[in-house]
């Protein structure tokens, strides 16, 4: 006996009676990463959560492309898809759209992800389709052993850059922003509770949710978040999004700037009504924008959490509705005078 899972992005995908645990999402593939690598505490991460769903396990998709990161769906019991470089989200995209049915996730890194798949991944948030992109954030090139990536800084030193990279990065929040994606958030692989939150917010949603975990590669960029994780200055730089909530870190606040923009000042100097409230539910994307933009110069102020969280229709809804428009007007389709119709022509 099954029932429908309530919430916007769950709607339609049966729900198990059976109890389920964390074993039950572990595959028997031996896990086969650099040891200390930030994949293993996302993918436990993962794993934990997953019960909470209430799925069936075959009706859970995990799709992947090239990279460290896209070993995932072997070492998860559900139906995966290892892909080619880039195209995960072209191919989790058939998926979602011709089957309501199924709860379907992107695994992805910054260099599959951001270079030779940055379009399938800029259409995928605009169109809104109804998948879950975890986007792995390293600033490198693990898989091909350490070159730099769109996301790494100006004047990195790798094997490819040995002068420095001269490319200005990639910021994978504001490029979704920018894409009018309707669910963008940032968390960070050490950090299993707002990992897990901000995934229980990201499945409820109905359409694109992009999630940005910052994701440390102990071999060829170790420490490049550690900022975020050293006790000593973690709380003073780490600005936690939290909607309706004062955007505010431990010794920082966010104000309205002289120009109209916003701005980072010592909390001390913030009085309590300029401190700016986290709206993650404004259709404007501009403060979430702005908002996106704070880390840079990088460390200095990070946010983290949920950056917009909007309403939209799913293009797998409307592309449905659509569907049964024709039908109503048309009738059904024949594939067969529709492939052999037009100019045509059989040979011999």
């Amino acid at each position: 006996m099954t029932e429908l899972v309530n919430g916007k992005g769950l709607s339609l995908i049966p729900k198990t009676d059976a109890k389920q645990s964390l074993k039950d999402f572990k595959s028997d593939q031996e896990v086969r990463w650099c040891p200390g690598c930030g994949d293993y505490a996302i993918l436990a991460a993962v794993q934990s959560f997953l019960p909470e769903l209430g799925l069936r396990r075959e009706n859970i998709v995990f799709v992947s492309g090239i990279g460290c990161s896209s070993r995932f769906p072997y070492y998860l019991n559900t139906y995966g898809f290892h892909s080619i470089h880039g195209r995960a989200p072209a191919i989790a995209t058939g998926l979602a759209a011709s089957r309501p049915d199924l709860s379907v996730w992107v695994v992805t890194g910054d260099g599959d992800a951001l270079s030779i798949g940055g379009n399938h991944l800029i259409h995928a948030l605009r169109r809104n389709v109804n998948l879950n992109i975890l986007l792995f954030n390293n600033r490198i090139y693990g898989l091909t052993k350490g070159q730099y990536s769109p996301t790494s800084e100006v004047g990195k030193i790798t094997k490819s850059t040995p002068m420095g990279s001269l490319d200005k990065p990639f910021n994978p929040i504001s490029l979704a922003i920018g894409a009018e994606a309707t669910f963008v958030a940032r968390t960070l692989d050490s950090d299993r509770k707002h990992l897990q939150s901000v995934l229980r917010e990201a499945t409820a949603h109905r359409g694109t949710s992009l999630v940005e975990i910052y994701q440390n590669c102990n071999i060829f960029n170790d420490n490049a978040f550690e900022p975020m994780k050293d006790p000593d200055v973690r709380d003073d730089i780490t600005l936690r999004l939290e909607h309706g909530q004062p955007i505010v870190s431990a010794s920082k606040a966010v104000v309205r700037g002289a120009n109209g923009g916003i701005q980072v000042v010592p909390r001390s100097e913030a009085s309590e009504q300029d401190i700016l409230v986290h709206d993650a539910h404004n259709p404007d994307p501009s403060v979430a924008f702005a908002l996106s933009r704070l880390d840079e110069p990088a460390f200095e102020h990070v946010p983290v959490g949920i950056f917009r969280q909007v309403d939209r229709p799913a293009y797998d809804v409307l592309m449905a509705e659509q569907l049964d428009q024709a039908v109503e007007r048309q009738g059904p389709g024949d594939l067969s005078e529709l492939l052999m119709g037009g100019d045509t022509w059989r040979i011999g």
